[in-house]
């Protein structure tokens, strides 16, 4: 089994599991059992402590003096009679021996071509841990500016490219199915990562082509949520960031689309998708300290509170809001007469002391919904 030890510099990232190595192992067992279904031969992995990882057959490894002797050896390869030791390599270093039985002269050119597929499943492995353990990283501020770049550099990830952040949310918790098929809708596109962190959210960063705009970010997300709702089969919820000009802008970006996820939730429960740039007064409640908006339910509800109201007068006032207090707009939506909802707001007038039909009352009892929202957010985390 290939252990892909860390890079010198990167601290654990956000969202791996100690203790449990990331390996590359079931890749390349599919791959010796495709060569074996192929040629007829059988085929052994071992890590160079002669610990086996892949056995195709039934056959007897040989004894360990045996493999630490080829290992100490300057030759990539060598036979004894009907079997074949190749060394793999990463880096300069040999990572597997390969055993290939076969009498055949063809084993031998068998067994190169598939230590040059291990070889590039093992690399491709290695760069692409790499370079999600340092989008990791970068995302939770781990690197200084400097650090960050050349680790850029190394990894050969453009640092000034616009990108931006879209964090998703499913229904289910560490939803593998969900993390899948985000990954094959991004990760076949040049530039794009995904990757998740430990409280089963999906984070996307994404590379912005020429053109696109806060608009076609919203689109993305849309487009995510409608593919996991359909396809995944079950609710999802997309925050996403504004765009970042450079990789240093990306830590900010990732904050971005965390409150944009968590304050949509809050405030716009009846919408999934939630831009940072789109989070109005939601946004500037969720800045403010709880006695501050404690303080200000008390003084618009005169003691009261919103749990008094029934659901129905609720469909009422949103729908009152949504049609811009247009009062016979709402009637014919709601299928009900217009001196009806005359008679709830006068109701409501009296219990809370304002008049939903002028303006300044309505935007007051508007804030009062978010503010008694976000209150009653808070209580569920305590």
């Amino acid at each position: 089994m290939i252990t892909i030890h860390q890079t010198a510099g990167f601290s654990p990232p956000f969202g791996f599991r100690k203790g449990k190595p990331l390996t590359a192992h079931h890749s390349i067992e599919k791959s010796l059992h495709k060569w074996k279904e192929i040629s007829g031969l059988d085929f052994a992995l071992l890590t160079p402590e002669g610990k086996e990882s892949v056995n195709t057959g039934a056959r007897k490894l040989p004894a360990s003096q045996k493999l630490k002797e080829f290992l100490e050896q300057p030759a990539v390869s060598k036979a004894v009679r009907d079997l074949h030791y190749f060394k793999v390599y990463q880096q300069d270093s040999v990572i597997y021996v390969l055993l290939v039985w076969g009498k055949d002269i063809s084993a031998h050119t068998i067994g190169e071509l598939a230590v040059c597929q291990i070889e590039e499943l093992s690399e491709a492995y290695r760069q692409r841990l790499d370079k999600n353990t340092y989008m990791q990283n970068l995302l939770l501020g781990n690197y200084s500016s400097l650090d960050a770049f050349n680790w850029a550099k190394k990894l050969h990830i453009p640092h000034q490219c616009p990108r931006a952040i879209l964090l998703v949310q499913t229904k289910q918790p560490r939803d593998e199915n969900a993390l899948a098929m985000v990954k094959n809708l991004f990760t076949a596109r040049t530039g794009h990562s995904v990757t998740s962190t430990d409280d089963s959210r999906i984070v996307v960063i994404k590379e912005l082509s020429p053109g696109e705009t806060p608009d076609s970010l919203e689109s993305t997300a849309r487009t995510l949520v409608d593919m996991l709702n359909t396809e995944a089969m079950t609710q999802a919820w997309v925050g996403y960031s504004s765009i970042a000009d450079d990789l240093s802008q990306l830590p900010g970006a990732f904050q971005e689309a965390q409150t944009a996820l968590t304050v949509g939730k809050i405030f716009y429960s009846a919408h999934n998708t939630f831009g940072y740039n789109r989070l109005g007064i939601g946004n500037l409640i969720y800045q403010l300290s709880l006695p501050v908006c404690e303080k200000f339910i008390a003084e618009v509800f005169r003691g009261e509170t919103l749990d008094t109201l029934d659901e129905e007068t609720f469909t009422i006032i949103r729908s009152f809001f949504e049609n811009n207090l247009n009062l016979s707009e709402t009637a014919r939506q709601l299928y009900v007469h217009r001196n009806t909802l005359v008679y709830r707001f006068e109701k409501i007038q009296k219990k809370y002391g304002l008049d939903l039909r002028t303006f300044q009352d309505a935007l007051t009892f508007q804030l009062a919904i978010f503010v008694s929202d976000y209150l009653k957010y808070q209580k569920s985390l305590l």
